[in-house]
């Protein structure tokens, strides 16, 4: 009850640019736990699809795979459906790799949707606090300039102290906001990075199944 009490006096400390401040802090974590979960749902769900359509592809068996990732609706099996339906009518490589690249342009804006928004709520949160602290420090000098002068310097630094209460809330606000934007940023970059190494195992498999050379004729 003691800490909570503490936190109660140093927001209401702060003045009202604490209430926008805070404001920004819960959206900033909403968005932060719902990308979160949404990668590793994909994390796993790719994974899953691509250990489960890989034996098929190694085998030929292009037809069972396609009924696999048209059902699948994890991004993987969105790419590889856009690549093995372009098997079926296009026969080069390049035809089927920009097929792929296609549905990885449409994938993609998903995985990496509202995680840049962190870094600007953190810059935000910042600029609110400095201009909390800015206005209070204003209303302070303007209160203590009707004052008697001996109470002057009590009541300017009470002032201040409670000024700098909406420049340190800001800073708590952005800081953990950085560090987790930082962070989704990494899992979504390795997310994409695993979209593409996949498609290109892909086209390996299937230029190696459609492509390979055929036996040398024997020396007369």
């Amino acid at each position: 009850m003691e800490l909570w009490s503490v936190i109660v006096r140093f927001f209401q400390g702060g003045g009202e640019f604490m209430y926008p401040i805070a404001v920004v802090l819960v959206v900033g974590l909403a968005i932060a736990i719902e990308r979160y979960i949404y990668l590793m749902r994909v994390s796993v769900s790719n994974r899953s699809l691509w250990n489960e359509v890989v034996p098929m592809l190694s085998q030929g068996n292009f037809r069972q795979a396609v009924q696999v990732t048209s059902k699948s609706d994890a991004a993987i099996g969105q790419i590889l459906n856009y690549g093995l339906a372009r098997v079926q009518t296009a026969r080069r490589r390049d035809d089927i790799e920009k097929a792929m690249e296609e549905s990885l342009m449409e994938v993609v804006p998903q995985i990496e949707k509202r995680t840049h928004y962190l870094a600007t709520f953190a810059n935000l949160a910042t600029l609110l606090g400095l201009l909390g602290t800015v206005i209070g420090l204003i209303n302070a000098f303007a209160a203590v300039a009707t004052v008697n002068p001996a109470e002057k310097a009590n009541l300017l630094s009470a002032s201040i102290s409670v000024a700098m209460n909406c420049t340190a809330f800001g800073l708590m606000t952005a800081v953990p906001l950085l560090f987790i934007h930082a962070w989704l940023q990494t899992k979504t970059t390795e997310v994409i990075d695993s979209l593409e190494m996949a498609s290109v195992k892909f086209l390996n498999a299937i230029t190696e199944r459609q492509g390979s050379p055929a036996p040398a004729p024997a020396a007369a």
